[in-house]
């Protein structure tokens, strides 16, 4: 699976979230392309352009947002992404994002963001989420930052995002609710209900902004992952520190490595065996990848079994509650493990008898086992009264004709 990894030693904001996308290969065309399914008239065009911070070189993201005008005054000049304010309720940013024709999990993530917001801006404000009033957040090209992460994060594919700890800058802010202190107040918010790692920093200035800690609040776990790299996008801030002032975005699939999955193990001798079987079912469902029993036996010659878990190492804790909730053990052994894992790949053939789902093994871009599924096959030979020898054999050789 695809996944990303939010570098954010100089903070994030949610232009320099864009401007990495952009970086790592998503065209402007294609975001200008999306904002435009938006009921947004204040939009006008992206651009980027590339610019260097100390020594990197870095894309920085460009809107072209028209102002408001009144439709008796002439119209004015499109202005910078900055100073252009819109006031509007969660409902009314709803209603935008769902009326607009754009793919569905854009829809999903951009709301998800957006409802992150609300719950931090309305305990800072003690109010209820139905009547928080955004202000710089709800600005024109605030959403249009929200709505393009999430086009980008569907143009990736990215199914996890992580994060690094976040540099906590200090000082103050203008706002509309006037000068606040920094971190400011609905960015603290975030910051606490995603539970992030925060870092000292010398900034006397904002460097995790609403927008950008929304982002992360909504999506982000915060650790570092195991990635197969395979693209890099540099974002670029616009204010000038005394370090390159840029957001690394680095994009590949996700890694096995050393520690990466756990095997969690428990003996148990006092419990009806029936329940374990309802466990076993419980844990599958619940993201384990392999579960087994082993007949064993305990102190004074009691029989037993210890139950065997392989798991994502992000699961353990979900999986361990389980197991001390449905069992009656009192501890578990949690052993870090690593695996060496095939290819693997469902190919529907077709037999003499009707079609069939057959199990690939790919080692190297070559298929060098074909296993046909035995409950398909199950099904086929109740459905034809054929043998299930006979129908297992035309399975079987179909298969062996895809092996390289």
């Amino acid at each position: 699976m695809s996944i990303l990894y939010c570098d954010c030693f100089s903070g994030i904001s949610g232009d320099m979230f864009l401007g990495a996308l952009l970086d790592a290969g998503m065209p402007a065309s294609h975001l200008a392309d999306q904002f435009n399914k938006l009921n947004l008239p204040e939009f006008e065009s992206v651009s980027v352009a590339q610019v260097h911070k100390g020594t990197l070189a870095a894309s920085l993201l460009n809107l072209a947002i028209r102002p408001e005008t009144d439709p008796a005054e002439p119209a004015r000049h499109p202005i910078s992404r900055t100073h252009h304010h819109h006031h509007r309720h969660l409902c009314d940013i709803q209603d935008l994002i769902q009326t607009a024709q754009l793919p569905e999990p854009v829809k999903e993530i951009s709301l998800k963001i957006f409802h992150k917001l609300a719950q931090a801006e309305a305990r800072v404000h003690g109010t209820s989420v139905e009547a928080v009033h955004f202000h710089e957040v709800g600005a024109v090209d605030s959403i249009l930052d929200i709505v393009g992460a999430a086009v980008g994060l569907h143009y990736f594919q990215i199914t996890a995002v992580y994060a690094s700890a976040l540099p906590l800058g200090t000082g103050q802010v203008n706002t509309e609710h006037g000068c606040l202190p920094l971190p400011a107040p609905a960015t603290l918010e975030l910051l606490r209900l995603a539970q992030a790692p925060l870092t000292p920093s010398p900034a006397k200035l904002e460097l995790v902004t609403p927008t950008g800690a929304a982002i992360l609040a909504a999506l982000a776990t915060f650790e570092q992952p195991g990635i197969r790299l395979t693209r890099v996008g540099i974002g670029a801030g616009r204010r000038e520190l005394a370090w390159p002032n840029v957001l690394r975005l680095l994009i590949g699939e996700a890694d096995v490595h050393p520690g990466s999955h756990l095997e969690i193990e428990t003996n148990i001798d006092d419990q009806n065996p029936q329940i374990l079987g309802h466990v076993l079912t419980r844990l599958f469902q619940a993201g384990a990848l392999d579960v087994y029993f082993t007949p064993i036996y305990m102190k004074k010659n009691r029989p037993a079994t210890k139950l065997s878990v392989i798991a994502r190492r992000e699961d353990e804790a979900a999986l361990c509650d389980l197991i001390l909730r449905e069992t009656s053990t009192l501890g578990l052994r949690v052993t870090p493990i690593w695996r060496h894992e095939a290819g693997r790949e469902i190919r529907h053939i077709t037999t003499r008898y009707g079609e069939i789902p057959v199990k690939l093994k790919i080692i190297n871009g070559q298929i060098i086992q074909a296993a046909p599924e035995y409950d398909a096959c199950v099904q086929l030979a109740e459905k034809t009264g054929l043998p299930l020898t006979q129908i297992l054999q035309a399975a079987t050789a179909a298969g062996q004709a895809l092996i390289s």
